[in-house]
């Protein structure tokens, strides 16, 4: 139940899953550089895909339908205040002040005006959101990007961006909550408001593609990429090892 212990565990978990992406690269001698473990990820992608249909999809679906449209945005509010505070310190980690002020005072102001960030009361007087994870930190400070890589439930990540994992999820407040029906009913309901909020761009995505996972891995890797340099990255060489 303590942190470290979970810690631990999130830990031993990347370390299996590095495991079998070495294995599947030793199988996949001629892949695309970016994506030396496609045959395994191509696996965990149509095991996340069959869980989204049949599970995520539907309660989304679901959820969209009986909550208020009021209801969602607030739950959504309260989810995006508590990412703010882990996105100052990220923003303090890499010598964005600006950014930093910003979201910290978008976390007080909504927290106390916004009544724990309910409502959404810093954007409309100019405090704007910088949304930072301990990836973007990594990328940040030069650590590369490494082979893509697709997680178990989590979806599309990278080498990179699955090792700063760990200290997302122990800086995250909802999961140091000790209540743990209530900690797991945050984690829950956090995860339907975001499939919910993306059911639209979702549909837009099985319509458009010839090939999702291609398609799926390629947008990723290039939203990561303008993430890491603020939206204005630089031109891109044909490497795998790019920030």
């Amino acid at each position: 139940m303590k942190q470290p212990s979970k810690l631990m565990a999130t830990r031993r978990a990347l370390s299996a899953l590095a495991l079998l992406a070495l294995s599947a690269c030793a199988s996949a001698p001629n892949a695309d550089p970016k994506d030396p473990f496609e045959p395994m990820n191509r696996r965990v992608s149509t095991f996340n895909d069959s869980l989204d249909d049949n599970v995520m999809k539907p309660v989304a679906k679901g959820y969209q339908a009986v909550t208020p449209g009021v209801v969602q945005t607030g739950v959504r509010n309260v989810f995006n205040n508590i990412s703010d505070m882990w996105s100052t310190v990220n923003n303090g980690l890499q010598l964005k002040g600006r950014d930093t002020a910003e979201s910290f005072m978008r976390v007080v102001v909504n927290t106390v005006f916004g009544i724990y960030g309910i409502f959404d009361v810093a954007t409309p007087i100019n405090l704007e959101r910088h949304p930072e994870d301990f990836g973007q930190t990594l990328g940040y400070w030069g650590v590369l990007n490494g082979p893509y890589l697709v997680l178990p439930v989590l979806g599309p990540s990278t080498v990179r961006d699955t090792a700063g994992l760990p200290l997302d999820y122990y800086a995250d407040p909802v999961g140091r909550e000790s209540n743990v029906p209530a900690r797991n009913s945050a984690y829950t309901l956090r995860a339907v408001e975001k499939r919910a909020h993306l059911l639209q761009t979702s549909n837009l995505l099985e319509s458009a593609s010839l090939d999702k996972y291609s398609f799926t891995r390629d947008a990723y890797l290039q939203y990561r990429r303008s993430q890491i340099y603020d939206g204005n990255p630089p031109d891109e060489d044909d490497t795998s090892g790019q920030k």
